[in-house]
């Protein structure tokens, strides 16, 4: 009798033990291969350049406004990374046309004959198509890659089309000595958005449809510029 009364507390003490245990190192697995979140901000640097003499309407859907992209975790050791690009992708694009337009005016609403939008030349909707992502191989290069594939359509305020294409961008963060993965994610993102307006420069006027309409509007197609 003396035997199961000493013992029972002992096993007791012993089960709420590894009761406890399990949960701790439950929650530290979880804390070291949880979820990472990056609000990607940085600095774009306006493009020196003589600006086309346009008036141009731009038209940021809510889903390039609030763009993000989620990978989840594949494995035990991975974690899954919620990257928010939206702010950091109208800030650079809001930058980079009102230095390369004379005059540049964010619609109240998408194109189309019933919305009563401000009268301007044409309407610029950009959308991101794709995003892709490299993370380092070994956890102590942090070295990211970041590719984005845009899809531009160039409108009439009705909603008409006037041009459509594609531009791809590409950032890598250009250093491993950074505290942390969310630095080097962030900076492989800004590098890629100020890829992406250096390539939309150059490009734009190649584009045939809007070489035309450049044209008609009495525009030079070929803008200079540096960033």
């Amino acid at each position: 009798m003396s035997d199961s009364m000493t013992s029972g507390p002992d096993n007791y003490c012993a089960r709420r033990f590894l009761s406890w245990g399990g949960l701790i190192l439950a929650t530290l697995f979880l804390t070291s291969c949880g979820t990472k979140e990056v609000v990607v901000t940085g600095n774009f640097p306006p493009p020196l350049m003589e600006p086309l003499k346009v008036n141009l309407g731009v038209w940021y859907e809510p889903e390039f406004e609030g763009h993000e992209f989620f990978d989840e975790a594949k494995g035990r050791a991975d974690s899954t990374w919620i990257v928010k690009t939206g702010e950091a992708q109208v800030a650079m694009w809001g930058q980079l046309l009102n230095n390369m337009f004379v005059d540049v005016t964010k619609m109240d609403g998408e194109p189309a004959p019933e919305q009563m939008n401000p009268v301007v030349d044409a309407v610029l909707i950009p959308r991101v198509d794709e995003l892709q992502y490299a993370i380092p191989a070994h956890t102590n290069v942090k070295v990211y890659e970041i590719w984005m594939r845009y899809a531009f359509q160039l409108v009439t305020t009705n909603g008409d089309p006037i041009a459509e294409w594609t531009m791809t961008a590409y950032g890598k963060t250009p250093t491993a000595f950074l505290q942390s993965d969310e630095a080097a994610v962030n900076l492989a993102a800004v590098v890629a958005l100020r890829d992406a307006g250096a390539h939309f420069i150059t490009s734009f006027h190649k584009v045939p449809e809007v070489a035309q309409w450049l044209e008609e509007l009495g525009q030079e197609s070929s803008p200079v510029a540096s960033l």
